[in-house]
Formats: C-alpha cells, structure tokens, sequence
C-alpha cells in the first residue's frame, strides 16, 4: 500500500494537475494506495503521522508537490521508517534533482515503484528536520521575498519556476546589505567580514538548480558550507551566473567548508530557510544525521554513495 501525499497548491495548482495524472496511472495499474490532501505546511505532520499509524504494510510515502512540502512531512516519515518517493510538483524540485529523480509525472511515479532506496542524510536543528539546505542570509532572503511575491505566482503558471528566483535576485539585490558573520564547523570558529550567504547544503542545489554546494552528497555523513564574502553587490550579481554550473567553489570571495555540525551567527539578524522553508531570523545550528531517511531514487540502483538497494518500510 502506498500512502500519496498531494499538496493541491504546490508550483501555482501543479500539485493537484499532477495527482489527476498520477491517479489515472494508479487506478489502470490496479496498484493499492490512499490519497491524503495535505491542508498546510504546519498541520502535515500530524496529518501524515495519523495517516501512517493506521496500518503497517506502507511502502512508501509518496509526496506529490515541491521541496516544502517534503520538508513538512519529514520528521513523521523518519519517526514511521516509511521510505519517501517524490513526484516533483514544486517550483524549485531540488529533491528531485538532488537523488535523480525525473520531473515528469509518468517517470517519476516508475521511478517510486522500483522499490529501491538510497540512506539519506538529514540536517538537524531546533526547528526541525531538513533534506536539501539550510541557508541563511542573502539567498534566504531572496526564497523569502520570492515566497511573498506576485511573480512566483505568475512564473509557477508558464512553467517557469526558476524565473522566480532570478527575479528575486534583482529584487532582493536592491535593498540587502552585507554584514559580519561567524560560522563554526566542527568546533573550528571563523569570522567573515562583508558576508552575503551561508548555506549548509545536504544536496548539491536549491533555488531551482543553483549548484550551490555542488560536490555535496545526501549519503556521505557530512555537511557543505559555502560562504560568500567580501565583494560588492555588483561582483555579487556576477557571482550567480557561475552558480549556476557550480563554477563558483573556486572565486577567491568563495569559501568552502565541510564538517558534520554548523553554526551560524550573523553580526546582525539574518533570514534563514530550510528546504526555502522560513526559519526565522535567530542563529543557527545544524547537524548531520547519517542515513536517517530512506528515499527512492533511480541512484540506488547504480550504485550511489549511500544505495541501501531494495527498502521497505519498517512499521
């Protein structure tokens, strides 16, 4: 029995577009599963938690939306054991593309049957669990100001998610200013002047394919840092372009770092996002949680970094 959990709002009403594709397969497959309409970021734990306690043959929680509503459910899929599967609905998928997932329905529900898992990481910290990244400062404050923008919308309609994010890069270009931060890794203290951005990634991309930390990977037991700092707005707006294909990691304002706990403390309050969730604006501190979440993906089956080859769900 598969559990499908459907954000109807997820990438501008993709959501709830691809359960109907998703549904019609099911149904000519004859393949058991439950449907549960998830009503909000905050009530979707509970809900999948409910949802789960009710039997004990799941196979797989199968989220149909974006990494938000990933991100909703994870602490009940880790508590249950139950494997994740994704079928990308979102307007940045970098689950997806981060454990190789396909993007179109038809692929991604194959891929979700398959049965075969990679152990993933996940990053821990006071508000919670998070899969893709924890970031903070000039690129959480873009994801915020593109999450309360008009433009989302209207990008989300033409299939154009990560036009948003370039927009909210301009936008946000505009008003941010850079400041002190402290990021300790491991215990090891530095101090960055003039900084824009910390992000912990778990995953190589966020923002719709930003390769932010493109050497990351989800079963390796570590964190990626990627501090940038020290340059004007105008070198800041060049930068991006180059993250684009990961080709930043080598710039002389770009600092990489690597460790298994991360705390992040800028000289003056700083937005943060989990999975382009808001996190606030208080301090951070992540740590790595090895193997702590089962995921389908089509990597386990080539032998990725972390592949636990078939999975099932331990009750």
């Amino acid at each position: 029995m598969y559990l499908l959990i459907i954000n109807s709002r997820s990438g501008g009403g993709a959501g709830l577009r691809t359960w109907h594709t998703v549904e019609a397969m099911l149904k000519a497959r004859a393949i058991p599963h439950e449907a549960l309409f998830t009503q909000s970021a905050d009530s979707a734990e509970n809900q999948v938690l409910h949802a789960l306690a009710r039997r004990e043959d799941w196979r797989a929680a199968i989220v149909i939306g974006g990494d938000g509503t990933i991100h909703s459910v994870l602490g009940a899929l880790r508590r249950r054991g139950v494997p994740l599967g994704v079928i990308p609905a979102g307007s940045g998928n970098d689950t997806a593309r981060g454990f190789g997932i396909p993007l179109t329905p038809e692929a991604a529900l194959d891929n979700a049957l398959q049965d075969r898992c990679l152990e993933a990481d996940l990053l821990s910290g006071a508000d919670g669990l998070t899969l893709t990244a924890v970031a903070s400062g000039f690129d959480a404050q873009v994801a915020v100001n593109v999450n309360n923008s008009r433009y989302k919308r209207l990008c989300n309609a033409i299939g154009a998610g990560r036009l948003a994010y370039i927009i909210g890069i301009l936008h946000t270009l505009i008003t941010f200013k850079s400041c002190r931060v402290s990021v300790t890794c491991d215990g090891r203290e530095q101090t960055f002047d003039r900084a824009w951005l910390v992000s912990v990634c778990n995953l190589p991309s966020y923002g719709g394919g930003l390769l932010i930390c493109p050497q990351a990977e989800s079963g390796d037991g570590l964190l990626d840092v990627c501090v940038v700092h020290g340059i004007s707005r105008g070198q800041l707006l060049r930068l991006f372009p180059t993250v684009v294909k990961g080709k930043h990691v080598a710039l002389p304002y770009v600092t990489m770092l690597r460790g298994r706990s991360v705390a992040v403390h800028f000289a003056q309050p700083r937005h943060a996002i989990g999975d382009g969730e808001g996190l606030g604006t208080a301090p951070l501190a992540v740590r790595c949680e090895p193997g702590a979440l089962r995921v389908l993906s089509p990597l386990a089956a080539a032998g990725a970094q972390g592949a636990a080859g078939p999975c099932h769900a331990s009750g």
